[in-house]
């Protein structure tokens, strides 16, 4: 089976859409990248290094393997998901918290999260998404929808965006389309690159940066069901 007829079937079982898996870089980077299939083994072995409601989770600067790591969306996402993982979801303040602690005491710059804009195809004609920048982000690891953008989400004391980035204003701003045309579509945790604490910005995808993994249900359910007798 080719790896493109895999992740189909994959994406079958796990209800994904094409869209969904067909996430590409900029045209002027290598184009047409699919999602990574988990590989039982790493699933098996996966690091662990903190748990949060039944989720293990890992830095990659805290593994020998990924500490000098900085890799794009794309590629830091698959990594996440040979493991049987996926880019960090920030769902509920207590989780965003964890995350904002690590960044600040290891001093890490900043990190990729699973936050993505749906503007891809499939994204299209969907008046429940609109604006965009305030309504059409989703946790792209479990396919959440986010709260818009200019809310404090519910359940939150705070709403985690930044209030300032590259052009001064409130995040998401889409910044980088007026100095490149590359839109901003994935969602990066700063450390203070504002002057504005550790905050949430929109980033384009194509930036490389290190990355926090977190359990995938999905991609665990689905190699235990085709792995009779795997320790996971």
């Amino acid at each position: 089976m080719s790896l493109l007829s895999a992740c189909l079937v994959l994406a079958a079982i796990l209800g994904l859409t094409s869209a969904a898996i067909n996430e590409i870089r900029p045209a002027a980077q290598k184009p047409g990248r699919f999602l990574s299939l988990p590989q039982p083994q790493k699933c098996a072995n996966r690091p662990k290094e903190f748990n949060y409601r039944g989720h293990n989770y890992f830095f990659s600067g805290h593994l020998p393997q990924f500490r000098n790591t900085r890799l794009d969306w794309l590629d830091a996402r698959n990594i996440c998901r040979e493991f049987c993982m996926d880019l960090v979801s920030m769902e509920t303040q207590e989780e965003n918290n964890l995350v904002f602690r690590l960044i600040q005491q290891n001093d890490v710059p900043y990190i990729w999260t699973s936050g993505r804009l749906c503007d891809f195809k499939g994204c299209e004609n969907r008046r429940d998404l609109e604006p965009k920048s305030l309504y059409g982000w989703f946790w792209s690891a479990n396919r959440v929808k986010m709260a818009p953008t200019n809310q404090v989400p519910a359940g939150w004391g705070y709403n985690p965006w930044s209030q300032t980035g590259h052009k001064k204003v409130r995040q998401p701003d889409n910044a980088e389309f007026d100095i490149n045309g590359t839109n901003e579509s994935c969602l990066s945790v700063l450390n203070n690159v504002y002057n504005d604490g550790i905050a949430w910005h929109d980033v384009a995808c194509y930036h490389e940066k290190p990355f926090i993994c977190e359990d995938s249900e999905e991609l665990l359910n689905y190699v235990a069901s085709t792995n009779r007798g795997i320790r996971l």
